[in-house]
């Protein structure tokens, strides 16, 4: 072969050569690294652990960095995320201790907020405004004009945002809601939740603070108080933090498995973009349970232990549901089972919370727990708090999302500690 056609047909050789197939791209052979989606987590605490597994667990996806103000959790979780990584393609998890850093990277697509629940609103609308596609805990957020503004961000800048409402996702609640959607119950009377007291104030005592801890960080917008273990345990502690109890950081069990349950409840009656419009609370001093909140339809909704935890019965005029995550019993007792016919209403379900996020991110289309969704529920039960807290039967509406009363209306939000602002955006 002459020397010139030799050098032609290697160089269109190799120009073939370099049309090199996706999957060689992919690293282990299958996502190439234009189709990944970098991953920040925000908040490594407890929660974070089985959310950097389920979220790995998507073939898309790749952990980048991670943030949290303690600096133990932190590098526990580095030490998680980069295990992770391995199983795709092996890469270095960078951490900090200030979130703000970590939205600074360009090469981060998307956020996981696992913060306790007073910082989700102020990550959640930075994160937006840097651009970021957001996975946000339930419930999503402590207060009802916070979690207005984390929908409002998230519209103005286009993102996509799920809110870990992940029983959306499972066959027990779809089932449910469903049959209560399609009227297999009949007309609904009533319904009862099961899941615990409200809020309550704090009043555990100052400890020492430790040394890999920056408490005042941690306390963040809320209003400052000392540091005790019950709000932040430290990494080997096997009990949840109970900063989830306290009004300024949590919501009590009202929003911790109200975010679950109330959730479910709105589902199945068709109230993801409303709510209801009153709120009635027992008339015992002090109560943990008894108050119910009503819809325009007159459907009743009672807070009360009725003989199961963090659970619920939907009562109709020819049947019954009970669910949980660890039953669904009904009556007729076909109903558990039943094959919706074609014509019945068929709620938006996926069978996996977190590929249903990634997948919404590729499409720019809404998830199936979508930021309004989550702002819902989580104002039903931030209205419950209020109502229990002042004690007063309440009025609400749902489209101006205002009370009758002046005073709970200033409850819907709360005061912010220095120069932190979740309404700039």
């Amino acid at each position: 072969m002459k020397r010139r056609k030799f050098i032609s047909q290697s160089a269109k050789g190799a120009l073939a050569f370099t049309i090199i197939p996706r999957s060689v791209l992919g690293g282990n052979g299958t996502v190439a690294p234009s189709d990944r989606i970098n991953l920040g987590y925000i908040g490594t605490g407890k929660q974070s652990y089985g959310l950097v597994n389920a979220i790995n667990g998507c073939k898309e996806t790749l952990v980048l960095a991670a943030c949290d103000v303690d600096s133990r959790k932190l590098d526990h979780f580095i030490g998680l995320g980069q295990k992770a990584n391995e199983k795709k393609v092996a890469t270095p998890v960078k951490g900090y201790k200030h979130y703000r850093e970590l939205l600074e990277r360009k090469d981060i697509d998307a956020v996981v907020i696992a913060t306790p629940d007073h910082w989700h609103a102020q990550v959640a609308v930075d994160a937006a405004k840097a651009g970021k596609d957001i996975y946000c805990e339930k419930p999503l957020a402590l207060t009802i004009a916070e979690g207005r503004a984390m929908v409002n961000a998230t519209r103005k800048y286009k993102r996509v945002f799920q809110t870990g409402s992940m029983q959306r996702s499972s066959f027990n609640f779809r089932q449910a809601a469903e049959l209560v959607t399609n009227g297999y119950i009949g007309k609904i009377s009533e319904i009862n939740v099961s899941v615990g007291e409200p809020v309550k104030q704090c009043d555990l005592p100052t400890e020492p603070v430790p040394d890999n801890l920056d408490w005042d960080l941690w306390v963040g917008p809320s209003l400052f108080r000392g540091y005790n273990a019950i709000l932040a345990p430290p990494l080997e502690a096997k009990e949840w933090a109970w900063w989830r109890g306290y009004r300024g950081f949590g919501g009590g069990y009202i929003t911790d498995w109200g975010a679950h349950m109330f959730d479910i409840v709105q589902w199945a009656l068709g109230m993801d973009q409303s709510g209801p419009v009153k709120f009635i609370p027992s008339a015992t001093p002090g109560a943990k349970e008894g108050l119910s909140f009503v819809y325009a339809n007159g459907i009743k909704v009672n807070h009360r232990n009725w003989g199961e935890g963090n659970a619920i019965q939907f009562l109709g005029d020819k049947g019954k549901i009970e669910v949980s995550r660890g039953f669904l019993r009904t009556s007729p007792e076909n109903l558990a089972s039943l094959k919706f016919k074609t014509g019945d209403k068929r709620l938006y379900f996926s069978d996996n919370h977190y590929q249903d996020w990634v997948d919404a991110i590729k499409k720019r289309s809404k998830p199936i727990c979508d930021v309004e969704i989550g702002h819902r529920t989580a104002s039903v039960c931030n209205a419950v708090n209020i109502a229990y807290e002042l004690q007063r039967p309440l009025k609400w509406d749902p489209a101006k999302e205002a009370f009758d009363d002046a005073f709970a209306n200033i409850l819907r939000s709360r005061p912010y500690r220095g120069t932190w602002d979740f309404t700039n955006f």
